[in-house]
């Protein structure tokens, strides 16, 4: 008779790779799936009784901030993200990762979100990163990308410029060597003050690097709002001519100009999938982005790094100009919400930059440029910008995964400085409330897919992202009739409800929806 160290029984299994929702049960032996089907006289170590609930693969976020908000140290046990059912991220997104450095200055990229004079830097390359970070007691299992602006400051230093062949080699070389020391891949925002001035030329011969290492190439959009379509296009250039596998990070359409775009975006994204480009893309469930407020500041301003910005604000003659051009943009200041603040006062968190220019007596544009200028630049905000039409439309889009776009928390997280978006705490169950219950958009056969071997087939695992034997035992069980978000934006630190259990390889980290800290058993990951 089979003995097993877990045995879940009678769940209805969803396998992760739309398998039709079948009762099974699941039997684990040390950090692997052993069995899937009918146990019979089987039994377990541990037994749970799964009956009337969903068993299914770890969740895969394959858009997380979790690494360059230095969250991964500070709460490296991630708990937001398990009690969604999340058991393993992707960091190094949008440009930016933590490796590799040349130098200790690289790291400036991340002083948005936490002071980096309190934190220490003890690795230069990829490799000793990932074995510093392989030290910690991680809830979850972690892997990243090169980001192609931390490239850029490792050969560059703080200046956004066109590179000349030499340092386009060196790049070429710190991302190779990032690459065969395991990461997934390579992402850029070429909108970004880092990778606005890049050359095509620089693009594709990092790109060549992607491709001889059979890497992915992931990228946040150059323009979401009414450039989407040239930008997008942009990238799919380079896709075609490089020959790599392409994935656009937390695809949206910002902004009334951009939402009329939407049927086209997904033309061009399938026209590109029917010539045989590897392309796909992730989408996030809210409506309010989450971002920096210096980015809703004209192209024109962002072209410099953090000094030469806030030099423009400071300037009397060149603050006239940025308010000028910031009128002319016509922002709805009653939807930015201020989500966190650097250094000035906190009371202003909560509030939309209506509120405070009429509580100021002030016009929205100089407060704007008032809280960029107390705050170095540090300034989060909540932007209402996305058209839930659009975001529904990009979702069920075939090769779309789910993603978080957003930082794993742990319990007691709520300072007052700082607000999370409130797709850190909800994402993947907001799904199954809002687009599989309520709208009935997806299957929830459809929805695990897009939460698991969607991103695991994205990323090339082949052990992960399905409950098959012998893959990795991140196993989630959860109550489909319960399972939902409560997270707000004004309350974000509240826990997804209906996850009941959550393995990571093997282990039980979340026991009758109860965080289990003793039991973290997260792992690095490497491509290969």
């Amino acid at each position: 008779m089979a003995r097993y160290d877990i045995l879940i029984k009678g769940g209805m299994v969803l396998d992760g790779k739309r398998g039709v929702i079948r009762r099974a049960d699941v039997g684990i032996g040390g950090n692997k799936i052993k069995f899937v089907g009918e146990a019979g006289n089987a039994s377990g170590l541990m037994e749970i009784d799964a009956s009337g609930k969903y068993v299914a693969p770890g969740f895969i976020d394959l858009t997380s901030h979790s690494d360059t908000h230095w969250r991964l140290f500070l709460d490296p046990n991630q708990e937001s993200l398990l009690r969604q059912g999340v058991t393993t991220i992707l960091g190094g997104n949008c440009g930016a990762s933590l490796a590799p450095l040349v130098s200790g200055g690289d790291i400036q990229g991340i002083e948005r979100w936490v002071d980096i004079s309190q934190i220490n830097i003890n690795w230069q390359g990829m490799n000793e990163f990932l074995k510093e970070l392989g030290a910690q007691k991680l809830g979850v299992n972690f892997g990243t990308l090169v980001g192609h602006g931390t490239l850029r400051k490792g050969v560059l230093g703080l200046e956004s410029r066109v590179p000349n062949q030499v340092e386009i080699d060196q790049m070429r070389l710190l991302l190779s060597r990032s690459l065969k020391a395991g990461a997934f891949g390579m992402s850029t925002s070429l909108g970004a003050a880092y990778g606005e001035m890049a050359s095509d030329d620089e693009i594709a011969a990092l790109l060549q690097i992607v491709a001889e290492n059979s890497a992915l190439a992931k990228h946040h959009l150059k323009d979401e709002g009414i450039n989407i379509l040239p930008s997008l296009s942009q990238l799919i250039g380079f896709t075609r001519k490089a020959g790599v596998s392409c994935h656009i990070s937390h695809l949206k359409a910002v902004g009334r100009r951009a939402w009329e775009h939407a049927d086209e975006v997904v033309s061009l994204l399938s026209e590109a999938k029917n010539e045989g480009l590897a392309v796909s893309a992730d989408v996030f469930p809210y409506t309010s982005t989450g971002s920096n407020l210096f980015m809703l500041l004209p192209t024109w301003a962002l072209a410099g790094g953090q000094k030469e910005i806030l030099d423009l604000i400071r300037t009397p003659e060149k603050r006239k100009l940025l308010a000028a051009s910031l009128i002319d943009m016509t922002l709805h200041y009653e939807r930015i919400i201020i989500a966190s603040v650097g250094g000035g006062e906190a009371d202003v968190v909560g509030k939309n930059v209506s509120q405070l220019a009429d509580n100021a007596g002030k016009r929205p544009e100089d407060i704007m440029l008032d809280l960029l200028d107390i705050n170095d630049l540090r300034v989060g905000i909540f932007n209402e910008v996305i058209n839930p039409d659009n975001m529904a439309q990009f979702l069920s889009w075939e090769y779309s995964a789910v993603a978080s776009d957003g930082v794993g928390y742990g319990r007691g997280d709520g300072f007052e400085r700082d607000l999370p978006h409130p797709r850190s705490f909800g994402t993947f169950p907001r799904v199954f409330e809002e687009f599989v219950k309520e709208k009935k958009l997806l299957s929830w056969e459809d929805a695990i897919y897009k939460m698991s071997g969607l991103p695991a087939s994205i990323l090339g695992l082949k052990n992960r992202g399905a409950l098959e034997k012998e893959y990795m035992a991140d196993v989630v069980v959860f109550d489909p009739e319960r399972v939902r978000d409560v997270a707000t934006y004004s309350n974000p630190f509240l826990f997804a409800e209906g996850i009941e259990w959550v393995f990571v390889n093997g282990r039980p980290v979340i026991e009758n929806a109860v965080f289990n800290q003793n039991n973290l058993n997260g792992q690095i990951i490497k491509k290969g």
